[in-house]
């Protein structure tokens, strides 16, 4: 990490898991004390306590780095956002796709009660995986032996989900990158497929599972489509805490879960056919570097992310007065060196974070689905 990043990034770093250390205290206290007698009641107040954590990464986007979001949508889908279950698959563009759905939750009143289904490793980072593990996001570990419980399970528990929620579903399995785009192609071509352009080929048994499950009781699917227009860099965690503003457009298309095929064939040929379209979509993008400005919706930037962390600075900051005001930590080489210490661990884990969100340092994956074992 760069020095000039580091001067950044362990200040903001050191406000996030200070912060996110005392959010992960208080999930983990209302899991022990409130779940077991109220799963609603402890949902409610996790959506709450979830956002104090989460909205600090909003504010990075919305503030600090000045991303703009730029969203098109028919005027049903725009209406109908943060008003209903629902069930959001997208591709897999940028290092910070994630983040770009907890801002359109944020807009949409329901950031505190987004979902995702997210490879198991996430769980284990620091503050933020762990907060996400209280929040009921799902974790799999890529092996659909493994996984078809997991996620069956996991998609049951969301029936009596007290607020409307969005289930996030990369459906591509990786992110984006042109090596993988390469490989697709490649599959495609020997499999008799549409060859792909801007995405890649979609692996259904996990949207299937879920399409099957959450049928009765999530009204939507949310088609969602990123795209970074050719004047601009793709957007990192990295330039991002840089201050590095960037625009982001974002194509939604509400689609009734009613109106998706009844067999599980169906349902996933229906899932390739949106990637197909999706493909089409961006082409469009690229030629004309919008998806119609007839469908452009204000989403604005709303200032609740910076009154937050405005609250989180002025919160830490008087209790490390009171606490230097009393102890000695500074006056020894001892204080000093556990000081410098806790500092290192800081940019350390703000590094692993940093590196988690990279596409080029993703976890491999298949990007086509698995062929059929020989008898």
């Amino acid at each position: 990490m760069a020095i000039p990043a580091a001067v950044v990034v362990v200040p903001l770093g050191v406000l996030f898991l200070l912060s996110g250390l005392v959010v992960n205290f208080v999930q983990a206290t209302c899991f022990v004390a409130i779940r077991p007698f109220s799963k609603s009641l402890y949902r409610r107040i996790n959506r709450v306590v979830a956002e104090l954590l989460w909205l600090q990464l909003v504010w990075l986007v919305d503030w600090w780095a000045g991303v703009e979001i730029q969203l098109f949508a028919d005027s049903e889908t725009f209406h109908s956002m943060g008003k209903e279950h629902a069930l959001v698959i997208s591709n897999h563009k940028s290092d910070i796709d994630w983040l770009v759905g907890w801002i359109l939750a944020q807009r949409s009143g329901c950031l505190g009660s987004t979902l995702a289904v997210m490879k198991k490793s996430s769980k284990f980072l620091p503050v933020i995986g762990w907060s996400m593990w209280f929040t009921e996001y799902l974790f799999l570990e890529r092996s659909w032996a493994k996984d078809e419980g997991t996620l069956k399970s996991g998609l049951q528990r969301l029936k009596d989900f007290p607020r409307p929620f969005w289930l996030a579903l990369f459906v591509e399995g990786t992110r984006f990158t042109q090596a993988k785009l390469l490989a697709a192609k490649e599959y495609a071509a020997s499999q008799g497929l549409p060859i792909p352009r801007n995405v890649l080929i979609p692996r259904t048994k996990g949207f299937v599972s879920a399409v099957n499950n959450m049928r009765e009781f999530v009204p939507a699917i949310y088609d969602v489509t990123v795209a970074i227009p050719k004047d601009q860099q793709s957007p990192t965690m990295l330039r991002i805490f840089k201050g590095q503003p960037s625009v982001i457009h974002v194509h939604m298309k509400r689609h009734a879960m009613k109106e998706l095929p009844e067999t599980e064939d169906e349902v996933a040929q229906w899932c390739k056919d949106i990637f197909v379209a999706k493909d089409a979509l961006l082409d469009r993008h690229l030629a004309d570097g919008t998806f119609g400005t007839e469908n452009y919706k204000a989403i604005g930037r709303p200032k609740r992310s910076l009154l937050v962390v405005l609250s989180w600075t002025c919160l830490l900051l008087f209790a490390a007065f009171r606490f230097f005001r009393r102890s000695s930590l500074f006056s020894t080489w001892k204080g000093v060196a556990i000081a410098l210490l806790g500092l290192s661990l800081v940019t350390g884990v703000m590094h692993i974070f940093i590196l988690f969100s990279q596409s080029e340092r993703s976890t491999p994956a298949k990007v086509a689905p698995s062929r059929p074992k020989k008898e």
